[in-house]
């Protein structure tokens, strides 16, 4: 499922090719996505200049002056920017259209992605309103991690995986960035001193920042808006490698389930 770092290579990829176009036309090939296509987008979009582009958590946010289109990948969406010589293919159910030629096309095989309009201020849309902080901007920070661990005999890994708590921090990098915190993913959050929720928010950042930084992970349909695949996969520290030695310590590389989602960790350089 693509998760922050790989919303963000997208969003950095298609913004100079969306900002300050105009869209000609939308194309919709299967409106039934996880909530079904605005009918009508068309009406709303033609003629209509891009102003911006952002994310919020693992939505990307296309402004314009009327309201906010609101995208999600879902479990394997990925968004390309193309040329209107290219035909669709199987998967391919949404194309924004731009007066320069080119195009946004979403490919979505689960379809369990999503293609919104909001017309009013798009953080008081219902599916972003009650979202927490996001990882890399100031207001996460030690203290606001120590706050909502008090108490808390939730495991660190289910709570900084809430994205009421941090946003964006999904289940590879919740792995990678506990791993390199030194902290068990099971530990309760309650539990965790203000010097580890320090240590905890800025492997949390770098993880992050890294993972942007090699274009995300490709593990199945994930690729960038040039229809290239990320590359942090390739620098795991425990993802995906139960039994495997740890590439600190080398002792096996444990697995567990946490809320329906595989946990890997190193019971050496974890406590």
């Amino acid at each position: 499922m693509p998760e922050l770092p790989e919303v963000e290579t997208t969003l950095r990829g298609l913004s100079p090719h969306l900002t300050g176009q105009t869209v000609a036309d939308v194309i919709v090939r299967n409106a039934q996505l996880r909530w079904p296509i605005p009918q009508n987008l068309g009406e709303l979009l033609r003629g209509q200049t891009v102003r911006n582009l952002q994310r919020r958590a693992k939505y990307l946010l296309i402004g314009f002056d009327h309201g906010t289109l609101i995208l999600h990948l879902g479990m394997s969406g990925s968004l390309r920017m193309l040329t209107t010589t290219i035909a669709a293919e199987k998967h391919e159910h949404f194309d924004l259209i731009l007066t320069n030629g080119n195009l946004m096309r979403l490919r979505d095989p689960r379809r369990f992605g999503a293609v919104l309009w909001h017309s009013g201020k798009v953080s008081e849309h219902p599916l972003l309103a009650k979202l927490g902080p996001e990882p890399l901007h100031d207001e996460f920070d030690t203290e606001h991690l120590f706050r909502a661990t008090r108490n808390r005999s939730a495991a660190i890994k289910l709570l900084i995986m809430d994205s009421q708590v941090v946003v964006g921090v999904g289940n590879i990098y919740a792995n990678e960035a506990l791993f390199r915190a030194g902290i068990k993913p099971q530990l309760a959050a309650g539990k965790l001193s203000r010097a580890r929720c320090e240590k905890l928010v800025a492997e949390i950042r770098a993880t992050l920042n890294e993972a942007i930084t090699l274009g995300g992970s490709s593990l199945r349909d994930y690729v960038d808006s040039d229809g290239k695949q990320g590359y942090f996969q390739q620098h795991y520290w425990v993802y995906g490698r139960a039994n495997e030695g740890c590439r600190k310590c080398g002792s096996s590389v444990k697995q567990i389930k946490q809320g329906q989602r595989s946990s890997f960790y190193c019971p050496a350089c974890q406590r």
